[in-house]
This record gives C-alpha cells, sequence and structure tokens, in this order.
C-alpha cells in the first residue's frame, strides 16, 4: 500500500528533524507532506534540508496560521489528488510513536477503513499529563461518545490512519471544525457513512520542546460543536419518527 503522512506544524523545528529521522527509521516505506503555517521559526525550511537528505518528504506552505483543522484539509486535498492508498495523520511534536504506524497499516489491510491511535483502549494511555488533564480528556472523549453515539473510545485523537478511499467519501475540504472538533468531526462523519473504524492502543506523551497549541478556546469549540451536532442528531430522528407515525 502507498502510503503518506500528513503531517500540519507551527513552530517545530526543535522537533522536525527527530521526528522525520524516527519515521525513515520505522520499517515501513511511507511518505510524508508537511503542512506549515508560515512557522517563524523555520520548521518548513528544515523540513526542505532533511527531505533532500532523506527522499519522500514534501512541503506545503501556508501563508497564515489557521488552525488544526485548516491544515488538514489543504494537506488531505493534496494528497487525495495523488494515488496513495492509506493516509496517516500525526503530530509533529513526539507525543505519537512513528513505530505504531506498520500496526495501524496491518489493521487497514485487514479490513478496516480507519484505525485510530487510542489511549483508552486496554493497553493505551498518557504519561507526563496532570491529573487535571487527563480527567478534562477522558471526561470530553466520553461525552462524546455518548452524545453522538460514536464506537470510537478516542475521538480527539490525533494519530490515525485512513483509507485513501473513505476519506475521499466524507468529502475532509467541507469540514468547518478547527481545533480538536475537527477529529471529532471527521470520526462522525465515517460512522455515519458506514465505515468501519478500529482502534489500536498507544501512550501519548507530552512533548518534551516547543509550545503546546491546546488552550481554553479549542476546548469550549470543541464542547460547543459537539454538543451542537448531537442535538443536530437528536432531530433528525425526531423527525423520522415522527415522519413514520
Amino acid at each position: 500500500m502507498r502510503s503518506v503522512i500528513v503531517l500540519p506544524t507551527y513552530n517545530e523545528r526543535e522537533n522536525i528533524e527527530v521526528f522525520l529521522r524516527a519515521v525513515r527509521s520505522i520499517d515501513v516505506p511511507i511518505d510524508v507532506l508537511v503542512v506549515d503555517d508560515d512557522s517563524p521559526d523555520g520548521t518548513a525550511n528544515a523540513a526542505r534540508a532533511l527531505g533532500r537528505e532523506l527522499g519522500g518528504i514534501d512541503v506545503l506552505d501556508r501563508p497564515d496560521k489557521d488552525g488544526l483543522g485548516s491544515a488538514y484539509r489543504a494537506g488531505f486535498a493534496a494528497v487525495l489528488d495523488d494515488d496513495y492508498d492509506v493516509v496517516v495523520s500525526m503530530d509533529a511534536d513526539l507525543s505519537h510513536d512513528p513505530t505504531v504506524i506498520p500496526a495501524m497499516l496491518e489493521l487497514i489491510r485487514g479490513g478496516a477503513d480507519a484505525v485510530i491511535g487510542s489511549r483508552y483502549v486496554p493497553g493505551g494511555g498518557t504519561t507526563d499529563w496532570p491529573l487535571h488533564r487527563r480527567l478534562l480528556s477522558r471526561w470530553g472523549n466520553t461525552y462524546t461518545r455518548w452524545v453522538l453515539r460514536l464506537p470510537a473510545r478516542d475521538c480527539t485523537s490525533g494519530y490515525r490512519a485512513y483509507t485513501a478511499d473513505a476519506l475521499r467519501s466524507i468529502s475532509p475540504t467541507t469540514t468547518q471544525a478547527e481545533g480538536y472538533a475537527f477529529l471529532t468531526e471527521l470520526v462522525r462523519r465515517l460512522d455515519r457513512g458506514g465505515h468501519s473504524i478500529a482502534e489500536t492502543p498507544i501512550t501519548f506523551r507530552d512533548r518534551e520542546r516547543g509550545k503546546s497549541k491546546m488552550s481554553g478556546r479549542i476546548v469550549i469549540e470543541s464542547m460547543w460543536l459537539v454538543t451542537s451536532w448531537a442535538a443536530a442528531d437528536a432531530a433528525r430522528r425526531l423527525m423520522r419518527r415522527t415522519s413514520q407515525a
């Protein structure tokens, strides 16, 4: 299977070389598309230099810092125009271990349309997180799964593999959410589209270098959108029952 990683970056120069070399060390050939939001620290140039050395690394330059969802929409649009079979998404800050990629691809070969690297299945977890962050993440995912009636235990994990056909079928470029709500929006579309979603355990490690992009605004946006989607789903179910009565 021809595979590619879509990697959003903003000010990740401290991590990008270690990340790209780690990807090249795994026993799976995979391309990388770095989607850089005009990082002032020179992340894009560092990625280009590694691309000349390691091969299979391209950079998509974006003029502004427009958010995670926007970066993924641009990256997905670029790779879905190519002949890739599998699209992987992950973070550049080394919180996602590239050695899990072969297990994800094996699940795709086994018939899954999408695979989520999950903190909340047996064998998964987090390290270096304070208690309040662990509780917030677990509560947010439990709430999201319950109100949206989703099968996945980790709806906000950004470490994923999709078949290109499944990703193309849910039209990711038409999504509107930013931040981690974007990740939930994709899971919701996959589920509503009848695609099979598998999860494989990961240990999420907090970044050691650079600044986290998490903010209170992102959390509020995510919970607001999840609740809005749940209300819309409930309204549609009610309308269907009413029309059938």
